[in-house]
């Protein structure tokens, strides 16, 4: 599933929440329709069946309530995607990675092989079922951790004995920790802490360029991965360092104490080990890295051929500190990005023919939604995670904050159809984006409106149930809140949709006036 992730530590956010989201795609020439909601105890499956591999999997009898994004029409299976449970513990997943042929041979891909022939005939092979995939993962994970750390523990528990079927990258959050964990081959797998002051872009392909694999082994600081990843490398010649073992003092000042006492650490790079550097890559995966990055930070001149990297570099780093604290409204439009003000805009005056949409955008046509995962740190607990959502393409969308601690959501984001209809926010979104792509410079005013009003409004009516469920010093339980929490919901959703009939009605008319076969003189 194309996507593309962007990750924010506590101390690089602007009001030190963790913030993880990411848009979820379609493949090209499909469009699935989404929904949000509530998952409760009752509805956790206790055996799970894969729809696509087959596998199937016991899980605890202990769930916990938590959100979830799937598709509005389950025939290929759930595909939650986003949400958070009732530990304030976010997970997003997933975004599909780029591997290479030396760790695809290694440790093969564990894929449904289906049974050949009939029971009691000769040659008969029954079905192998293969393993699990982004279809599975929030569903088998979400209800089940209690910390960012837990969560990544308990998937890659799963990975090691189940394997997977794709390459994927799985974001989890809690209020002090972002994790971020991709897959390598069929059961392994390795996860890093994001650094607090970091932001982290992640188009398709395997993104870590740093790890410590002595600390991932060890105390597991800020690494982790599965436990036989050190000897499988090594077996199969994976790790393409030139100095693969080196010494660290502390923080790297001379006679500085060694957190870890007389153990040289080993220290590796997974995207030359583990990922890709496809032509492909330099068209449909690292623009986008590179946009974002120019986006978030500015002043490094990302336009100068000679300042750093361009759009093709493969070196293009996982993370990187910001210039200024970021906000919602930063992740909303990098994860809407289509190149503004560089050659490579599809909707631009620069260049010609031949850059204009020679990249593939972040906001591109295929976009279903956008959940963005905000835990809060000054919060009560039982108001603590806000799960921003959008649907539809997000270069014509916007982005709404809902409560997280709540038993259902709004009837306007839950109740997508497979059919077309105005009464669905993701079939709103989709019908305002194709008429306003068409007319994209008479349209945008109403876009830009439409983020304004909806997200100006959205962190007004946080903030006021905030303070309800603050009181006067006694914050509300975590269930006496939610009541409190579904009211502000169903106000953010009936504000949502104001304003969302609103735009549709401007672009509608914006498009009807524009249509090629008007003609100036009328009668009356």
């Amino acid at each position: 599933m194309p996507c593309t992730t962007l990750l924010i530590g506590k101390k690089a956010s602007y009001d030190g929440s963790t913030i993880i989201a990411r848009n979820e795609d379609s493949p090209g020439g499909v469009f699935t329709p989404k929904k949000f909601v509530v998952i409760q105890p009752k509805d956790q499956p206790r055996h799970y069946r894969s729809v696509l591999s087959h596998v199937e999997i016991e899980l605890p009898n202990d769930p916990m309530r938590y959100t979830s994004v799937p598709d509005a029409t389950p025939k290929d299976g759930i595909w939650g995607e986003a949400g958070v449970n009732t530990a304030n513990v976010a997970m997003s997943a997933t975004e599909t990675l780029t591997s290479n042929e030396r760790v695809l041979g290694a440790d093969p891909l564990v894929e449904l092989v289906k049974e050949k022939g009939k029971p009691g005939e000769d040659g008969y092979e029954p079905e192998v079922a293969g393993g699990i995939g982004e279809e599975d993962m929030v569903t088998i994970v979400l209800p089940y951790a209690h910390s960012a750390r837990e969560g990544v523990e308990l998937l890659g528990s799963y990975l090691e004995r189940y394997g997977t079927y794709e390459m994927n990258g799985i974001a989890f959050s809690d209020v002090d920790e972002i994790w971020w964990m991709e897959t390598v081959g069929g059961h392994h797998w390795i996860a890093k802490r994001v650094p607090d002051d970091c932001y982290v872009t992640m188009p398709n392909q395997l993104g870590i360029d740093d790890f410590d694999l002595t600390d991932a082994l060890g105390e597991k600081v800020d690494h982790m991965c599965s436990a036989d990843l050190a000897e499988w490398m090594d077996a199969n010649h994976l790790d393409l360092s030139l100095d693969v073992v080196e010494l660290v003092d502390g923080d790297g000042d001379e006679g500085a104490e060694d957190p870890w006492p007389d153990a040289s650490h080993r220290f590796f790079n997974p995207r030359d080990a583990f990922g890709s550097h496809s032509d492909s890559d330099h068209v449909y995966n690292t623009p986008r890295a590179w946009a974002m990055h120019r986006f978030l930070n500015p002043g490094l001149g990302w336009d100068d051929p000679n300042a750093g990297w361009n759009p093709e570099d493969d070196d293009i780093p996982w993370c990187m500190t910001p210039q200024r604290k970021l906000t919602i409204e930063d992740v909303k439009y990098a994860l809407s990005l289509h190149y503004q003000g560089t050659p490579y805009d599809p909707y631009g005056d620069r260049g010609d023919a031949s850059t204009r949409g020679a990249y593939r955008p972040i906001g591109i046509n295929r976009n279903g939604q956008l959940a963005v995962i905000q835990i809060r740190p000054y919060a009560p607990e039982s108001c603590r995670a806000i799960q921003w959502m959008a649907y539809g393409s997000n270069a014509f969308n916007a982005l709404v904050p809902f409560f997280a601690n709540v038993d259902a959501t709004p009837d306007y984001l839950a109740n997508t159809t497979p059919h077309v209809t105005t009464e669905s926010f993701y079939w709103a979104n989709r019908i305002i984006a194709a008429m306003a792509d068409a007319h994209f410079n008479s349209c945008s005013r109403h876009i830009e409106h439409y983020n304004e009003a909806v997200t100006s409004k959205g962190h007004a009516l946080v903030a006021q149930y905030d303070r309800k469920v603050a009181g006067d010093g006694t914050p509300l339980a975590y269930r006496e809140a939610t009541p409190v929490l579904e009211e502000a919901n169903a106000r953010i959703a009936d504000m949502l949709r104001e304003q969302t009939d609103k735009t549709l009605d401007d672009v509608l008319l914006t498009a009807s006036l524009g249509m090629r076969n008007a003609f100036a003189l009328s009668d009356h």
